[in-house]
């Protein structure tokens, strides 16, 4: 028999415990991180047990529609799973219960967002199958990009002919917790070039890079004498076994000179090229609905090729 039980704060403690040994789970999974935005959704976090023992988790929010999604504050979720000790048949056995559970609350649907195979340390995905068993459907699909920093630096001809030129420059490449400057520099680039904003705000980022000095790492490339001015930045999520840029952002300066070039080089030839996988983000909007080519070719250009997002759907 499995027992489902909502996520309180007095299992904090337990949850982090469970989401820092799983097989499947990274430091976006930490209550430290889901939290700091806890006042924007109502959380409906799942923990499953059988016995006493806990066995999956869910991290989840819930809305007004009665829809139950994994997670939307989350680039990504679904079932936390243990090393060892559940199987795929034993996850559908936790979908049911969880369903049943759901019924129970007034739910009828779910909004689920899988982990992507390249941050698991083990193969996790016996969620699809479930998933599909139930009758799930694929709502959307977004497209990532990754590369494998083993294979080296894999650069076109034009990022080969950038790199060239930057290394010819009296430029900086160095680590920093400066997140006001990166910020500052970020914002500035994603108005300039795609009218938006970052997700996270100046003090959101400074606070959870504070809470995870580990995970959360900023690189920039500066050339010598221009004192604390970033000309490229690159915001990096450690979740072990591999590296997201989270952030990716250039002055004029800094694009003109290729430094984004010397500092994506650097990434992957030193500072993470014992990583599985640098991803370097998804290229979407709408939904997966419109591919932004030039942002695609891009990625594709510094040697990074295809990761599928799916999405899916279970009504109930």
């Amino acid at each position: 028999m499995l027992e489902v039980r909502l996520y309180s704060d007095e299992r904090r403690q337990e949850w982090d415990a469970f989401a820092t040994r799983a097989r499947n789970a990274t430091f976006l999974f930490r209550r430290g991180y889901m939290d700091y935005h806890a006042d924007r959704f109502q959380d409906h976090s799942l923990m499953v047990y059988k016995g006493s023992s806990l066995v999956a988790m869910l991290p989840a929010n819930v809305t007004p529609d009665g829809t139950v999604h994994s997670h939307q504050g989350l680039t990504y979720g679904g079932w936390i799973l243990p090393p060892a000790h559940l199987d795929g048949a034993g996850l559908i056995d936790v979908f049911n219960a969880a369903i049943a559970f759901w019924r129970g609350e007034g739910i009828r649907e779910l909004d689920y967002k899988p982990l992507p195979y390249i941050y698991a340390e083990q193969p996790s995905q016996e969620d699809l199958y479930a998933l599909w068993r139930l009758g799930a459907t694929q709502s959307s699909v977004l497209l990532s990009s990754a590369l494998q920093p083993a294979a080296g630096a894999r650069f076109n001809t034009l990022q080969k002919r950038h790199l060239k030129k930057a290394l010819q420059l009296p430029a900086e490449l160095t680590e920093t917790a400066d997140t006001d400057t990166f910020h500052r520099m970020l914002s500035d680039c994603l108005a300039e070039r795609h009218g938006a904003q970052p997700v996270h705000s100046a003090e959101e980022l400074a606070m959870l890079r504070a809470r995870f000095p580990d995970n959360i790492r900023i690189f920039a490339a500066r050339l010598e004498g221009s004192g604390n001015r970033m000309d490229a930045g690159v915001c990096i999520y450690d979740t072990g076994r591999t590296a997201h840029a989270q952030y990716i952002a250039t002055t004029q300066c800094g694009r003109e000179r290729g430094l984004l070039t010397l500092l994506f080089h650097h990434l992957i030839t030193e500072t993470f090229a014992g990583k599985a996988y640098l991803d370097l983000g998804t290229s979407n909007e709408e939904q997966g609905r419109i591919l932004n080519a030039g942002l695609l070719r891009q990625k594709f250009s510094l040697g990074a090729t295809g990761v599928a997002c799916p999405r899916l759907n279970l009504k109930f």
